[in-house]
């Protein structure tokens, strides 16, 4: 089991309004790719903050009924775990991004990560680099 940060969801599906950047198009493959496996049943866990997240880049960038279907199928799939977040678990996150340096919603999946016994996430996010989890980005 994986977990999977709220930017694989945008990379995946957000179709850019102008040309990209190689990088920025690396990124948006692979996405794409974890996200096939995804639909197709390999496990996964998130967090309704991580939902959250995505709802409202989706929200801005494609509109309010986009980001509902999208949102809807992702909690439709038995193969996605979608864990809570309490404000325990928020005020735990806020002490260890001080520690970290790095932003709460990150320090919010080491937690859940830890919890659950995960020790790989799908992200693209540079602030995971500093700690001993590992990254997934294909």
């Amino acid at each position: 089991m994986r977990f999977i940060d709220a930017n694989v969801f945008i990379y995946a599906v957000l179709k850019p309004k102008t040309s990209l950047p190689a990088a920025v198009l690396k990124k948006k493959t692979a996405a794409k790719e974890i996200f096939l496996r995804m639909n197709a049943g390999e496990p996964v866990t998130t967090t309704t903050v991580h939902l959250s997240e995505v709802a409202n880049v989706l929200e801005d960038a494609a509109g309010m009924a986009f980001a509902v279907d999208f949102l809807s199928g992702i909690l439709m799939k038995s193969t996605i775990t979608v864990e809570p977040v309490t404000v325990d678990d928020y005020r735990e996150s806020i002490r260890l991004a001080r520690k970290l340096a790095i932003s709460t919603n990150d320090a919010l999946a080491l937690i859940i990560m830890e919890r659950q016994g995960i020790d790989e996430i799908y992200t693209f996010d540079r602030h995971f680099r500093q700690v001993k989890i590992t990254i997934v980005q294909e």
